[in-house]
């Protein structure tokens, strides 16, 4: 199975579109090499702006070109694009509802070597507090370049949330990506894994574990956080015993939540969360730091037997 990170899809997607669109201009903080964003530069120079190691100048910078109709892409890792310049994010592209498209990459555990510091678990919790904020996490390089491409089309700030490691495509070349609904990978009736990210990768793999024990599982990949596609949870909410979240962030206000407050006021259902606890990350490959965490296939089918 091919093989590719989100990160590297996001590079090739957007020097096609650099080219096509006259309106995209690219910002990065001194990472281009890394965020991928220096496959725009190498395409067109003019419109590739690097500011140095100044993510909340480089937001400031993104909201007034976004004023002026360009289309905006600012990218750094996440632990800084959402972390470190929060306050600029918050106020000068979401109060205003500019069309900036924050492309962090380097999220989650799976940054792996860089440790604890460079680890957002947390991102997607800041930025789905941001009213207006469209938040967004694609699974594989496929869903990856069609989303990039999708947001140029959407006028109004969206945060993508990209990985440093290959993962395996999961999308055939017939996948279609649509804003805000998500999609239904595997039909079961009893259980419902609701995955976002690398983790749909791991809740596939979960789900044939469980069959090989006769547990019929639903897998959902919710590549549209928010606004998240709340008709088709409760769908399967209401026909399965259970709904197991699956996410490479903090089990405080990432997929989890978002899904717990869509059930919990429409319809009550027995939850659990595969996620990392309260804690921080820490250095190492990410194969291991995705074993100690507790976010493999076999923690999601622990999860699941260990609440039925």
């Amino acid at each position: 199975m091919a093989k590719m990170a989100t990160r590297e899809a996001y590079g090739k997607a957007l020097a096609e579109l650099i080219v096509e669109n006259p309106k995209v201009i690219v910002l990065d903080a001194d990472l281009s090499k890394s965020t991928k964003t220096a496959d725009a530069k190498a395409v067109c120079p003019e419109r590739h702006f690097n500011v140095g190691i100044a993510e909340g100048n480089m937001m400031g910078i993104a909201a007034g070109l976004a004023t002026c109709g360009n289309i905006v892409y600012a990218s750094s890792f996440a632990m800084f694009a959402a972390g470190r310049a929060y306050e600029q994010v918050r106020n000068s592209i979401g109060y205003t509802h500019l069309n900036v498209k924050i492309c962090a990459t380097h999220a989650g555990i799976t940054l792996g070597e860089d440790g604890a510091s460079h680890q957002s678990i947390e991102d997607i919790a800041l930025m789905r507090s941001i009213p207006g904020m469209t938040v967004l996490q694609p699974s594989d390089d496929i869903e990856t370049k069609q989303m990039i491409r999708a947001i140029s089309e959407f006028d109004g700030p969206c945060y993508v949330r990209l990985g440093r490691s290959a993962v395996e495509t999961v999308n055939n070349e017939d996948y279609k990506f649509e804003l805000g609904k998500g999609v239904v990978l595997r039909e079961g009736k009893v259980i419902t894994l609701i995955a976002t990210g690398m983790m749909v990768q791991e809740a596939m793999k979960a789900s044939t574990l469980l069959a090989e024990q006769g547990i019929d599982v639903s897998v959902i990949n919710i590549h549209t956080i928010k606004p998240l596609d709340e008709a088709l949870i409760l769908d399967y909410a209401k026909k399965s015993k259970l709904v197991v979240t699956c996410e490479e962030h903090s089990k405080f206000g990432g997929l989890g939540s978002a899904v717990a407050e869509t059930l919990s006021k429409n319809h009550p259902t027995k939850m659990a969360m595969v996620a990392v606890n309260d804690t921080f990350g820490e250095s190492g490959t990410p194969a291991a730091l995705i074993e100690k965490y507790g976010l493999t296939a076999k923690d999601i089918v622990a999860t699941v037997l260990g609440s039925i």
